[in-house]
């Protein structure tokens, strides 16, 4: 780091995992689990039994944020992953075929890519426009009679634009197609309403916006996903002496003991949520991202991505500077000014390909609720001096 240079992190990579994450919550979290460490669900002592309360309470809070029917729908999973492969593992069979689009992250590319390679289904991604958003007509003209599954990321981990999750529910729902949305970026910072979407199902995780440790995310199902198949198989605590995999929900979908510190975790990051408020916190977030944005926007040689206006947005956006690689300008802001970001393709191949920036990606900057106005003031002038200095071995 520069001499005289602020020993304080910039922490600018807030899509990743959120950092620092509210000491209340991390507090709570140990203090309970401290209390209350057992397995839940499995047995019949006291302490079991109120751990078997928090995880069917935690279902009730999480039931409620994402505007779901019925909290035995709420699936826990390690994170948005796993939550879309227990999704399409277990909607999709031989001869499907689904609708999906170039925004999305890896955890929805390679689940594909892997059962079309396997020749189990087919399907078609349909494109972004030059402002990062994807037309809800391009996805209906997509459908065909054997599409079982449409699966749209609800805002791109690289371009922050947040995608019409409301039209293309009921776009989707006119065409008797479930959806099945990606909130890994949006859930904590955007307000989810299935039911008012029609959206079929939703994949999060809790690590991100919604300020949780990392190891806990879920799945949330409508009601009127009845076919979903169990592709995990072992102890749920209930109908121990069959062999047959219980298809209770939610059991239906999950194995083994559940990660009680991580279900805690979550329980007190929805509280902390509904009393500060999503839509303070995403203000908040938007109001630094467009200081962000305009500042970076006078630089010579920096170069934005579907930036030119942040509606519909989360805070986040990804930059290059022209002439360097962008793992050097990570490199710089790291070593040099105390700055985190994430640098490369971000896991979302397809999307730097239709910007060109493929193979070396970009630079995103993204906004958590406890940055400032100084870390992206400070942010600010490091980009200047970097692109400065490369304009100047141009």
């Amino acid at each position: 780091m520069r001499e005289g240079m602020s020993d304080k992190l910039i922490y600018l990579d807030n899509a990743a995992t959120t950092f620092p994450k509210p000491a209340s919550i991390l507090n709570r979290m140990i203090e309970t689990y401290s209390r209350v460490g057992v397995s839940p669900g499995r047995g019949s002592y006291d302490l079991a039994c109120e751990a078997q309360e928090l995880v069917s309470e935690t279902r009730q809070k999480a039931a409620r944020f994402f505007g779901a029917p019925d909290p035995d729908r709420v699936i826990f999973t390690g994170n948005a992953t796993d939550a879309l492969n227990t999704a399409l593992q277990g909607l999709l069979h031989q001869g499907d075929h689904v609708v999906s689009t170039r925004l999305e992250h890896n955890s929805v590319l390679r689940p594909l890519y892997h059962l079309n390679r396997k020749g189990i289904i087919e399907y078609d991604l349909v494109p972004f426009d030059e402002r990062g958003f994807v037309d809800p007509g391009d996805i209906v003209a997509a459908i065909r009679p054997n599409t079982k599954l449409v699966i749209v990321t609800h805002a791109s981990n690289v371009l922050g634009t947040v995608q019409p999750a409301g039209e293309i529910g009921r776009r989707c729902a006119e065409r008797g197609v479930p959806l099945l949305i990606d909130a890994a970026q949006t859930a904590g910072v955007i307000p989810i309403d299935m039911g008012a979407w029609q959206a079929a199902a939703v994949a999060f995780t809790g690590h991100k916006s919604m300020l949780a440790p990392a190891g806990i995310g879920g799945l949330v199902l409508d009601r009127q996903v009845e076919s979903i198949e169990t592709s995990r198989f072992g102890g749920t605590g209930i109908d121990s002496g069959s062999l047959v995999h219980t298809q209770d929900f939610p059991y239906r979908l999950e194995a083994g003991t559940l990660n009680l510190p991580g279900i805690i975790g979550l329980s007190e990051s929805l509280d902390y949520l509904e009393e500060a408020g999503t839509e303070p916190i995403h203000a908040r977030e938007m109001e630094l991202l467009e200081r962000l944005r305009d500042g970076l926007s006078v630089l010579t040689g920096v170069e934005l991505y579907c930036a030119q206006t942040l509606s519909n947005h989360i805070g986040l956006l990804t930059a290059n500077v022209r002439g360097l690689d962008p793992a050097d300008v990570g490199a710089i802001l790291d070593g040099d000014f105390n700055i985190a970001v994430r640098v490369g393709v971000h896991c979302a191949p397809l999307v730097h390909q239709s910007l060109g920036t493929s193979p070396y990606g970009g630079i995103r900057f993204s906004i958590g609720p406890f940055n400032t106005t100084d870390d992206i003031d400070r942010t600010l002038e490091a980009m200047a001096e970097i692109s400065a200095h490369a304009g100047r071995t141009r």
